[in-house]
């Protein structure tokens, strides 16, 4: 009898060869209990809850890691960094860069990428000061600004998914023209945020409305793209699109409004953030937050690739850099190494990326860390179906 064709050897030394009649069953013995798995097929049994946990979220593990280490490090060097006061700091650095994140994980689920909403974030609170100033009431004027900021995204989406255009390429476009816009409506110059009062505090201008306002778009967009039906089809889509198509998901209408929902959410932050600053400047790198956004996303888990990212993983990734840059203004280290490290933060989630992919794929973890994986997982299955 061949071992590979999944028959068991006979229990009993009584039992018939194969090679000669039998009796019928209902004159067999009794049949024999039911053996437990063996530890070879313990590869096939489900995963206990602690271990799906860690597989679902370990890159998000491996980063709160991290961020709980550079705050100790930051600590124990500096006696400023862990107090009330820099903690307001910390805040701001953490907020528009933890907005930028979240506008850009739908967009990189799906493997397309927006370049345009740092500009988007730049020319909002222009729009709100060009129809305050034409007579249309302050809180009037924002939401016409919102709208306008979607349209934008409307129309990056039409260029890109209805015209065929890469999304690099539809944004980049765009990134240009919204800097001339701003440029030659503002000749240049400066300005102060218009509008004063308690809209003005809800709005960024209070110290602490800013973080409020992520923690809530952080909430809504969790619960999007985990709870709803447009989030499970942008991850649908993200996944394989073609067979998200098969299935009758309507793959250009999910896309589009990921990308209206993006530029969306940058001019909701250019608008809090022009009150929660106090001037609002048309020569503001937006390229420049874009990337930081997309960074602290991929720091975060979310793959550039397409089809995985999280919310909280994003924001968590904004948390790392956020205390970077406070860190290294606290205990006075130059500017310039924090684009070092946050290029090698980049290169290092990249590669983490990469090798949990392979590690959560049975078979294919060839990486050096996707096998201490495997070993460290696939030991502790086993012992607890020796248990």
């Amino acid at each position: 009898m061949r071992q590979d064709q999944g028959v068991s050897p006979a229990l009993d030394s009584g039992a018939v060869s194969p090679s000669f009649p039998t009796a019928p069953a209902s004159a067999a013995s009794p049949a024999p209990k039911a053996q437990a798995p063996s530890v070879q097929d313990s590869g096939h049994l489900p995963p206990s809850g602690l271990r799906r946990f860690v597989d679902l979220h370990l890159q998000e593990l491996v980063v709160t890691a991290v961020a709980l280490a550079l705050v100790l490090f930051f600590t124990v060097d500096s006696p400023y960094f862990f107090t009330s006061a820099n903690a307001e700091a910390l805040a701001a650095f953490i907020a528009p860069i933890a907005f930028f994140a979240l506008a850009e994980v739908p967009i990189l689920i799906l493997g397309e990428i927006d370049l345009s909403v740092g500009e988007v974030y730049v020319l909002s609170p222009f729009v709100v000061e060009y129809f305050n100033n034409h007579g249309v009431p302050l809180a009037l004027a924002i939401v016409l600004t919102l709208l306008v900021c979607a349209g934008i995204g409307w129309f990056n989406g039409l260029v890109t998914f209805k015209l065929h255009i890469p999304s690099f390429i539809t944004t980049l476009g765009v990134t240009f023209a919204l800097e001339g816009i701003i440029l030659i409506s503002s000749n240049g110059a400066p300005a102060n945020p218009v509008g004063s009062g308690t809209l003005v505090l809800w709005l960024g201008g209070a110290v602490w409305a800013e973080t409020y306002w992520a923690l809530a778009i952080l909430l809504l967009l969790h619960v999007m793209l985990r709870r709803t039906t447009f989030g499970l089809h942008t991850v649908a889509v993200g996944g394989n699109s073609e067979s998200a198509r098969e299935s009758g998901i309507k793959v250009d209408y999910t896309k589009i409004w990921c990308f209206v929902l993006c530029a969306f959410i940058g001019g909701l932050i250019g608008i809090l953030d022009g009150y929660h600053i106090g001037s609002i400047d048309p020569d503001t790198p937006g390229l420049t937050f874009t990337f930081y956004g997309i960074a602290a996303a991929v720091i975060g888990g979310t793959a550039l690739t397409g089809g995985r990212g999280t919310m909280i993983g994003a924001t968590i990734g904004s948390i790392v850099l956020g205390i970077l840059e406070d860190g290294f203004h606290v205990i006075s280290v130059s500017s310039f190494a924090y684009d070092l490290i946050l290029g090698i933060a980049i290169l290092v989630a990249m590669i983490l990326n990469v090798q949990i992919e392979r590690a959560s794929v049975r078979g294919a973890g060839h990486g050096s860390f996707a096998r201490v994986l495997e070993a460290t997982f696939g030991r502790r299955r086993k012992v607890e179906m020796r248990q």
